[in-house]
């Protein structure tokens, strides 16, 4: 059900902001195989074009901050912490809506658009996967990234929730799975 009334949201924000790809957020975690990860699966081309209006319209900084903790949970029920982890934040886009809905599926979609990129923010966790960024514009945001599994294991699989923040405003994120 969560899964789902992410995707309503993404679906009702499509217009408002724009994003660099889920692919984007995946390619700046080296490694990224097993577990259900997009490295391991085969590229798929992109269906929905590059929005360049939707884009034209976003501002790329803003006075918003997005803070949280990244973490995964094992089967065994122990929870590993994002420990010096890339977080990604990405305005949501029908752009970034194909491409997250893949990743989440554990498909690899090709390489964004150059021109997403300067709407991208991204910053990296602290020890105990805990992470913020500020200079976010208001806006609804695709915040993402993988947790390194313990004793070489590979990465978690892709973590990806979505947030909705105001100018000046807060938000905090659990971006746990």
């Amino acid at each position: 059900m969560r899964q789902w009334q992410i995707w309503a949201g993404a679906v009702l924000m499509m217009g408002l902001a724009g994003c660099e790809s889920i692919q984007k957020m995946a390619d700046n975690f080296p490694g990224m195989s097993s577990v259900g990860t997009v490295d391991s699966a085969p590229t798929v081309k992109r269906q929905v074009p590059f929005p360049v209006d939707t884009y034209a319209a976003l501002s790329k900084t803003g006075t918003a901050t997005i803070k949280g903790r990244l973490a995964y949970q094992l089967t065994s029920g122990q929870t590993v912490y994002g420990n010096r982890e890339k977080v990604s934040i990405a305005p949501a886009t029908e752009y970034s809506a194909e491409a997250a809905d893949k990743a989440l599926a554990g498909q690899r979609v090709e390489p964004a658009d150059p021109r997403a990129q300067a709407y991208t923010h991204m910053t990296t966790t602290d020890a105990n996967g805990y992470f913020t960024a500020t200079g976010i514009p208001a806006g609804t945001f695709y915040v993402a990234g993988t947790v390194a599994l313990p004793g070489g294991q590979g990465r978690s699989p892709f973590i990806l929730k979505q947030v909705r923040v105001k100018e000046g405003g807060s938000v905090n994120v659990e971006l746990s799975r």
